[in-house]
């Protein structure tokens, strides 16, 4: 497994070496050694979720308040593409949003660190993303901005068809901007 830095600061993507034989494949999707490695503790995690979308749904864009949320991310069934915007006033990238695809044949997934908004479209009829999270989640906390804010600007690669009515009716970039 490799680890890969990105174009936003701390985040970073774990990139197994799946192994593909006749009868399918075989793949380790974390390492403990190789994430203690770049700072990234096993131990710290202490909840794992998972989504199932269908084609086109956009989930996001999330994040936390507060001491925020670290969360490894990957897609275990299916694709998506997946984006992440600094929200950390003090980071050189605040304010910078980059994408990735997760997807179930190079089952890389991302390292996200405390202070990011995250969502997702998926890119197949059926998506599952799994989510390992440091912190039990606290409803109280949850901060989002709509997925088609002008200020973010955005681009999902298909048109999106469904989005839940708790994220059509999030705030702006601009109103989170303030609050920060």
């Amino acid at each position: 497994m490799r680890v890969e830095t990105t174009e936003l600061a701390d985040v970073l993507v774990f990139v197994p070496e799946p192994f593909r034989d006749d009868r399918g494949l075989f793949t380790r999707t974390f390492d403990a050694r190789v994430g203690e490695r770049v700072g990234v503790h096993a131990a710290d995690f202490v909840q794992d979720s998972q989504s199932r979308s269908v084609l086109g749904v956009v989930r996001g864009m999330h994040g936390r308040s507060g001491r925020g949320e670290a969360k490894l991310v990957r897609c275990a069934h299916g694709a998506v593409h997946d984006v992440l915007v600094d929200i950390r006033p003090d980071s050189p990238t605040f304010g910078v949003q980059q994408a990735f695809t997760l997807d179930d044949v190079d089952f890389a997934h991302l390292y996200v660190p405390p202070g990011f908004l995250h969502g997702f479209q998926a890119l197949t009829p059926i998506a599952d993303v799994c989510y390992r999270i440091d912190r039990e989640h606290d409803p109280t906390e949850d901060i989002a901005v709509v997925h088609d804010d002008p200020d973010l600007g955005i681009v999902w690669p298909l048109p999106v068809t469904v989005v839940s009515a708790r994220d059509a009716g999030a705030g702006s970039w601009a109103d989170l901007v303030r609050r920060l």
